[in-house]
C-alpha cells in the first residue's frame, strides 16, 4: 500500500479527532484524488485552509496527490512563515471590507447579537444547508455554521465553523477572527429582521405606543424592514451592559 503523510497545523487540529490530534495522518494513496478531497476525507473544511505546502511546494486545491508526499496543511490567519517557499498560494481570498453573513438554523441567537451589534446577518430558523451554500456562493457573504459538511460543498468560498456552542463567546470568537471590532455600529440593525434602523418622530408612531410610552419617552427607532419600533425602555440597561461586553476587545 502506498501512502502519502498529512501534518494540520494550529487551528486546523481542531477537526482533528483528539486520538489523533498531534498525530502524522497516513493517507492510502490507491486512486487519483485531488489533495482538497483528500484533506476534506479528514473533516477539514476547505473554508479553513490557506495554505498547502507538499514536499517543499505550495500547491493549490487541485494538485493530485502522490505516493510519499508530505502534505502540510495551514489555517487562515496562521502566524507560520515559509520563507524558502515561493511562490506561495494563499487559497483564502480576502475578506471583503465590510463583511455580511449568512448564519446557521442552529445558531440564532448569535445572528441577533451580531445584529445588535450592527452587522448585516441573514438568518432564518428554517433554512436549508442547500440554501445558506446557495446564499454564500452567489453573494460572498460567509457562511457560519458548526456543520462542517456545509462547509465542505464547493460553492461556498466564504465560511467559518464556529468552535463554541456558547452564544457569547461565539460573538466574542467571530469579532475577533474577522477583526470586527472597529466595524462595531451598535443598535443600528434590526434584531429580528435584519434591516437597518431608523430614527423617527414620536408624533409619527404615537399610535403605536401604549400609553405609559408614550408618557415617558420620546426617542425612537423603527426598522425599515418590520417597522418595528424600538425606544430606551426598561430592557435597555441590559441592553447596554451586553453591548458593552461585546466591545470590550480582549487584550492580546
Amino acid at each position: 500500500m502506498e501512502y502519502a503523510y498529512l501534518h494540520f497545523h494550529v487551528t486546523l487540529k481542531d477537526f482533528i479527532s483528539p486520538a489523533r490530534r498531534n498525530q502524522v495522518i497516513a493517507y492510502a494513496v490507491n486512486r487519483h484524488a485531488s489533495i482538497k478531497d483528500v484533506i476534506e476525507s479528514c473533516n477539514v473544511p476547505h473554508t479553513e485552509i490557506d495554505l498547502i505546502i507538499v514536499n517543499g511546494v505550495s500547491v493549490d486545491f487541485d494538485y493530485s496527490v502522490q505516493h510519499s508526499d508530505e502534505i502540510h496543511v495551514y489555517p487562515v490567519c496562521s502566524t507560520a512563515t515559509h520563507e524558502s517557499v515561493r511562490p506561495l498560494y494563499h487559497l483564502s481570498p480576502p475578506i471583503p471590507g465590510n463583511p455580511r453573513f449568512v448564519i446557521d438554523a442552529n445558531l440564532g441567537r448569535l445572528a441577533r447579537y451580531l445584529r445588535l451589534l450592527g452587522f448585516d446577518c441573514l438568518y432564518r430558523n428554517d433554512f436549508a444547508d442547500s440554501s445558506i451554500a446557495e446564499i454564500s456562493g452567489k453573494t460572498h457573504r460567509i457562511a457560519l455554521t458548526r456543520d462542517r459538511k456545509l462547509l465542505k460543498r464547493k460553492i461556498i468560498t466564504y465560511g467559518y465553523f464556529v468552535r463554541t456552542d456558547i452564544p457569547k463567546a461565539q460573538v466574542r470568537e467571530i469579532l475577533s477572527r474577522f477583526n470586527l471590532y472597529a466595524s462595531l455600529a451598535p443598535l443600528t440593525r434590526c434584531t429580528h429582521c435584519n434591516e437597518k434602523l431608523v430614527s423617527t418622530g414620536k408624533s409619527t408612531i404615537a399610535h403605536h405606543l401604549k400609553p405609559l410610552t408614550r408618557q415617558y419617552y420620546d426617542k425612537f427607532l423603527m426598522c425599515s424592514g418590520c417597522h418595528r419600533i424600538y425606544w430606551q425602555g426598561s430592557h435597555s440597561m441590559r441592553i447596554e451592559r451586553l453591548i458593552e461586553e461585546f466591545c470590550r476587545q480582549p487584550v492580546q
